[in-house]
């Protein structure tokens, strides 16, 4: 007959509330060095810094909470007019792109106004300037060669990011000009490339602090049914509903470890993609391909940390599930 649990909590209770509020710990400081929008990083180093210690952090993860209202301020007007700035600050190379580069760099230093207008209009008119200073130039007068043009077309059709896909199908878009494929290797390329990797960090980020949102309550609930096993009437019942909880804990734990076993393959796909092009930039001869030889690496140094942070995540949740398992092996016996 099996010994009635204590209501002391367990060697193994205090060891997995404490791995939960060190890994919430973890994650917020992950957020807050990623590079993920101003207002979210602010707000994690407010958090991490509070004297109020875990309660913070977990306040900042709960619905509702910190990251959610971030995350908000970041999707607001100002916010992304300033995020665009900065963007393009990073896209359009200065020895390439001059008056755009120069004309976003003056729009993020400034007002919100600034920022407003390089937004709706100023990016347009900078644009508009390079293309006629290079037009002048003759270094820049000649045709795109058929295979730049091609390359571009199997990046339409296969690159592994959408937002790449997408400039690479606007840049072959009917009635574009030999210039439209230079600005897709100038500056299209790369933010597509940025967007792509923003997208992936702020989703990612979601999905997991919804997962650890989950995995708080299956923990409370399936805690709380163990407990309930002490003096239970139908003692068969209660336990099996204890074991049900933890099992439930354990499910969610591997369904986690499966999605970031997804996401670091997805990494992966973009870490090899992005190390193939710098390959083929340093080789080629051609000066547009070398053009976007600039950011290939850093984008592939990128997507290798992303590739690296997702296994992490993984086996976080591996180990989240072998100690959920191990409390409804305890709960059996």
């Amino acid at each position: 007959m099996a010994a009635a649990p204590s209501d002391q909590p367990t060697d193994q209770d205090e060891v997995i509330a404490a791995t939960a509020a060190e890994d919430a710990r973890n994650r917020v400081l992950k957020i807050a060095k990623s590079y993920l929008p101003a207002e979210i990083r602010v707000s994690a180093w407010n958090a991490l810094r509070s004297s109020r210690g875990d309660a913070a952090i977990s306040e900042w993860l709960a619905p509702g909470g910190g990251f959610d209202a971030a995350r908000q301020r970041a999707l607001d007007t100002r916010a992304r007019n300033k995020s665009f700035c900065e963007r393009v600050m990073r896209t359009h190379i200065a020895s390439l792109y001059p008056a755009t580069h120069d004309a976003a760099e003056r729009a993020f230093n400034g007002s919100a106004a600034d920022q407003a207008a390089f937004a709706r209009s100023g990016y347009a008119e900078a644009q508009k300037r390079d293309r006629t200073a290079r037009e002048t130039e003759k270094q820049h007068q000649r045709e795109v060669a058929d295979s730049e043009r091609d390359y571009v077309r199997e990046l339409a059709e296969r690159d592994p990011g959408e937002q790449v896909r997408v400039a690479a199908q606007w840049a072959l878009r009917p009635g574009t000009s030999d210039a439209d494929i230079e600005e897709f290797y100038g500056y299209g390329w790369a933010a597509g490339a940025s967007l792509d990797l923003e997208g992936y960090r702020m989703r990612a980020t979601e999905a997991e602090v919804a997962r650890h949102r989950t995995l708080s309550v299956l923990i409370t609930r399936a805690t709380a049914a163990e407990q309930a096993l002490k003096g239970a009437v139908d003692a068969a019942k209660a336990r099996a509903e204890a074991e049900r909880a933890w099992r439930d804990v354990a499910d969610h734990a591997e369904a986690s470890r499966r999605a970031w076993l997804a996401e670091q393959q997805r990494a992966e796909a973009q870490a090899d993609n992005w190390r193939k092009i710098a390959r083929l930039s340093e080789e080629s001869a051609d000066q547009l391909r070398k053009t976007i030889g600039q950011s290939a690496a850093a984008n592939q140094d990128s997507w290798a940390k992303e590739q690296s942070e997702a296994a992490q995540s993984a086996a976080f949740w591996k180990d989240m599930s072998d100690r959920a398992q191990g409390h409804e092996k305890r709960v059996k016996s």
